[in-house]
């Protein structure tokens, strides 16, 4: 999966039609944007008493707007990106994007004012709708424009995209009628949806872009190719199928038999097939170079969720929220994190370089994860533990807009459209 170059045709070069030549620059700095100001309204209401308009369970609506408000931002950005390399197909720019744009923005803003929409007679579930609509529309163009030029192979993302819509639409069944069940079940869908994903996805991207960094750096300094094998970096094919199979079996099983032993146990294979993958994409290799080491360290994030899940049906010590801030936080954080710092050098003609203080974004979302984890724990005190990692965080994205926004307003660096 290559997604570095892509010559795509835009009108206009002012800096907001350059926003809009290609989905991975708005998409990718809402994410950024919104990341931040979402764990911000959310620690102010918890710790700080802040009154948001939210008409619904407000910790229901933090967990909402994390796994299908903030993370469809950066699968939108990236498919709509990957599609123009997967296809011959021309990039959604301009006013099409900007529709979705919008699409996107109408949900956040139908979910966080719903209380005074509500209570000037808006129904709850017409709120739902403008929400649970934007994933739908993406599958469809995704899945239209691969059939059209036959690429049957990346389909199964459409399907992930379904999956993220039942969950998303079993969460608004639980908010609008104050039902936990409902809202665990949609929240347990979109967390091994969204695992599926990352085992797919940084499955075909993190040891390909390793080896292809491994080879130019061979072929500069070809005394350490024995060293660096860069042709080994590549899992075994029936590590690959456990790795899948194992996070494809946690879909069904929890849309089946939730809260059955048999979830733990497939949980630890999960773990233990995905850190052999890891393990054999030989990531010390790559140390030298933050823009690749993070994807493995993604990676190690979503193997210790899963080997966490795992103890959890063992030890009454560990909840469900400490194995799911791990994945959201630690895989999921890191995982988009990773890529769109990539994409945005690649897709506007940049050398992939990481730009002055951005090893900051890294940093600032690892510590994150690791002070999030240790507060649900109990490592930590609840309320400076859980200020100290929404600020960790909202660093993180913060520091994204402010490195790299410039270069989504801007025109690539090559001199080619896109």
């Amino acid at each position: 999966m290559n997604i570095t170059n892509q010559t795509v045709t835009v009108a206009g070069i002012n800096p907001l039609a350059q926003l809009f030549a290609h989905g991975f620059r708005p998409f990718f700095l809402l994410f950024g944007i919104f990341g931040a100001l979402l764990v911000l309204l959310w620690v102010g209401a918890l710790l700080l008493g802040w009154q948001l308009p939210v008409g619904v369970y407000l910790v229901g609506w933090h967990a909402h707007e994390m796994l299908y408000g903030l993370v469809p931002a950066a699968i939108a950005g990236f498919l709509l990106t990957a599609i123009t390399n997967w296809t011959p197909a021309a990039p959604v720019n301009n006013m099409p994007l900007a529709g979705l744009v919008g699409l996107w923005l109408a949900g956040r803003l139908a979910l966080f004012f719903s209380a005074p929409l509500m209570a000037v007679g808006i129904p709850y579930y017409l709120l739902a709708a403008i929400d649970i609509a934007f994933l739908p529309v993406i599958a469809c163009y995704v899945a239209l424009t691969l059939i059209k030029f036959n690429n049957r192979r990346n389909l199964i993302l459409v399907a992930i995209l379904v999956m993220l819509t039942a969950g998303n639409t079993a969460m608004h069944i639980g908010l609008a009628q104050l039902d936990t069940q409902w809202i665990k079940a949609g929240q347990a869908l979109g967390f091994d949806v969204i695992t599926v994903m990352i085992v797919i996805i940084a499955g075909r991207i993190t040891p390909a872009f390793s080896r292809n960094w491994l080879k130019a750096r061979t072929a500069h300094t070809p005394l350490h190719a024995h060293y660096t094998q860069p042709d080994a970096i590549a899992a075994s094919p029936w590590v690959n199928k456990l790795a899948i199979g194992s996070t494809v079996a946690l879909v069904v099983l929890d849309l089946f038999v939730p809260n059955h032993p048999l979830i733990f146990y497939v949980a630890g294979v999960a773990g233990v097939s995905n850190l052999l993958r890891l393990i054999q994409w030989k990531g010390w290799l790559v140390l030298g170079e933050p823009l690749l080491w993070i994807l493995h360290l993604a990676y190690l994030w979503l193997v210790v969720a899963l080997i966490t899940r795992c103890a959890a049906g063992f030890s009454p010590a560990i909840s469900d929220s400490a194995w799911q801030h791990l994945l959201g936080v630690g895989a999921i954080g890191t995982i988009i994190l990773g890529v769109i710092t990539r994409v945005c050098l690649g897709h506007t003609g940049r050398p992939l370089t990481l730009p002055r203080f951005a090893i900051g974004i890294y940093i600032s979302i690892t510590l994150a994860a690791l002070l999030r984890f240790a507060v649900v724990m109990g490592w930590l005190d609840f309320r400076v533990g859980l200020a100290i990692a929404a600020t960790m965080w909202v660093v993180a994205c913060a520091l994204f807009v402010i490195i790299y926004a410039p270069i989504l307003f801007s025109a690539r660096a090559d001199g080619r459209t896109g």
